[in-house]
């Protein structure tokens, strides 16, 4: 497998969820902000021009971060990252939205390139004030609503714990935010798993 990857961005969390499942993946750096997104080699492999992208070992090609982590936990039941039960796997699939639907889209996205929501460089800090609302009240409904221990779900640690992870890796090492305290708790359990070590590793990034 192929994993196109960009440093510190929302590929981070597939990145650990591989790390995780642990059979043999090369990780392709994929730089966003030095355009190899629009490149056409990369265009051929996904015309959405994002990461994550998987190539899988048969050459066919997954895109969107829940569509990937859910192929990959699901196809190997033995790394146990998908939970059993429709209850739970929904509840996974309602972190993994929320994460990569919401709170990713709508509020960081704000924070990393206010030109997208207004051209008028004027109004660039009303976006960035919007962001981080966006994003803290996206913290602050996973941490009223959370409903496990150590991890985001009672089954236990799953693909779902990845998706909170990125974006909390964002917060804390590139916005300086204060996560909620189960939040920056479970931050820091993730930030001790060899799998997440690994992965920041690769890609270059602070632990």
């Amino acid at each position: 497998m192929k994993l196109y990857y960009s440093p510190g961005a929302c590929s981070l969390g597939i990145h650990v969820v591989l790390e995780e499942i642990g059979k043999p993946f090369e990780a392709v750096r994929t730089p966003l902000k030095e355009g190899a997104q629009n490149t056409p080699e990369f265009q051929a492999i996904n015309p959405k021009g994002k990461v994550p992208t998987l190539q899988r070992d048969d050459g066919s090609v997954l895109t969107e971060w829940p569509a990937i982590a859910f192929w990959l936990a699901a196809s190997n039941p033995e790394s146990k990252l998908w939970p059993e039960g429709i209850e739970a796997q929904a509840r996974a699939y309602e972190v993994m939205d929320y994460a990569c639907g919401t709170i990713h889209p709508q509020g960081f996205s704000r924070l990393f390139n206010q030109a997208r929501f207004a051209p008028s460089e004027a109004d660039h800090p009303k976006v960035v004030e919007q962001g981080r609302g966006i994003a803290e009240k996206g913290f602050a409904v996973l941490e009223k609503q959370w409903a496990g221990q150590e991890w985001v779900l009672p089954s236990g640690y799953s693909v779902a714990d990845a998706a909170v992870f990125f974006v909390s890796y964002w917060a804390v090492k590139r916005m300086n935010m204060t996560l909620p305290p189960r939040i920056a708790a479970h931050f820091e359990r993730m930030l001790a798993r060899p799998a997440v070590q690994r992965a920041l590793a690769t890609e270059g990034l602070d632990a």
